[in-house]
């Protein structure tokens, strides 16, 4: 049973210190949780700026900070919520004007503006597949939203955009039924990685193996059943559970990562990608979107192989991950060498997240 959902982060050693032996024990198989206190001195002479910046010279001479480490991915995060105040250069953008007055847009007109595939487009609703010009991989295609606005979308536009998504990955397997690993991808503007404005995702299916990510999580989960004799994604969500950082909703397990690629990062489990799973989706990009302000995100759906492998993918879900990569009229970028050499740096609150996801849900 999840404990008090009200607490912090900074909390969090309290709260698994709360749990009863099993789900202490299933906790620390999965997470290794500690704290610090970062102390400064500052000079007199920055003291009224501090208290510009960061509220008072308290919040900055001792500031408590919680390292989590998730021991069977190693995916690592520091936890300072004093990081969201750094001075930062920003810069107004309107997206619509952008749309309107940016540099021409090769996908208003996909049929014309966009290559297609052998094996032709897939179209859905709300959306239209092409190839991608500059390939991933040998089938690499686009699913172009009708919607130029990439924040504009509605529970029934991103189903769409699921569906017509798969409906592709059907269509380059039956070309070629040695392509069966698939990911759906999502960069939302150019924060995190978008080339276009124009709302689109993305398509891949490759060979031999699935991509490394993928197949790194699989071995990883597969050592991890091999030792415990439990289910890696399983135990993920009841250990968020637990402390109250995860629920489920209509079959599709929502967890608020404790130890995410960056700020706010979502993960939903399910068997398949579910009627749930594509709701769930789109009401955490709401939440996101209009509960938390945020508007730049990447977003990947990982499913396991779509024919016979040699390796094992059993009990491997369908598997995504949202994550917020900040505000786009900033200039300062979200990820740096911590991030890419060390240990993610985190300031927003995997609490704060789960709590807001659940209100959006009303789970």
């Amino acid at each position: 049973m999840a404990i008090q959902q009200d607490i912090s982060i900074v909390q969090i050693e309290d709260a698994i210190a709360a749990l009863g032996h099993e789900e202490r024990a299933r906790f620390e198989r999965i997470f290794a949780v500690s704290s610090t206190l970062g102390r400064l001195v500052p000079p007199d002479a920055m003291l009224p700026w501090i208290v510009k910046q960061f509220g008072s010279v308290e919040a900055t001479t001792e500031q408590k900070i919680i390292k989590i480490t998730n021991n069977v991915t190693l995916e690592g995060v520091l936890f300072n919520w004093l990081r969201s105040s750094r001075p930062m250069w920003r810069h107004e953008i309107d997206l619509d004007k952008e749309l309107e007055d940016g540099p021409p847009d090769p996908l208003i007109d996909p049929y014309n503006g966009t290559p297609e595939d052998l094996f032709g487009r897939v179209k859905g609703k709300y959306c239209v597949t092409a190839s991608n010009i500059a390939k991933f991989d040998a089938f690499h295609g686009l699913v172009v939203f009708n919607e130029r606005h990439p924040l504009r979308f509605t529970r029934e536009m991103l189903h769409d955009y699921v569906d017509t998504g798969g409906r592709w990955g059907d269509l380059a397997h039956a070309s070629d039924p040695e392509a069966k690993y698939y990911i759906f991808l999502w960069n939302c503007l150019w924060r995190s990685g978008a080339s276009l404005l124009h709302g689109h995702a993305q398509v891949v299916m490759g060979r031999g193996m699935h991509y490394a990510a993928v197949e790194y999580l699989r071995q990883r989960a597969a050592v991890y059943q091999a030792h415990h004799r439990f289910n890696y994604f399983n135990d993920l969500f009841l250990a968020h559970e637990s402390v109250g950082a995860a629920f489920e909703k209509d079959g599709t397990k929502v967890i608020a990562n404790l130890a995410p690629k960056k700020e706010n990062e979502v993960l939903l489990l399910a068997p398949f990608v579910t009627t749930s799973l594509k709701d769930r989706i789109y009401e955490t990009l709401e939440c996101m979107r209009d509960r938390l302000g945020v508007t730049s995100y990447n977003l990947v759906i990982y499913t396991p192989p779509w024919s016979e492998t040699p390796e094992s993918w059993e009990g491997f879900p369908c598997m995504v991950r949202i994550v917020d990569r900040g505000d786009p009229s900033s200039r300062t970028a979200d990820i740096g060498a911590m991030e890419l050499y060390a240990a993610s740096v985190v300031s927003s609150d995997p609490f704060v997240l789960a709590r807001s996801l659940r209100e959006a849900m009303a789970a």
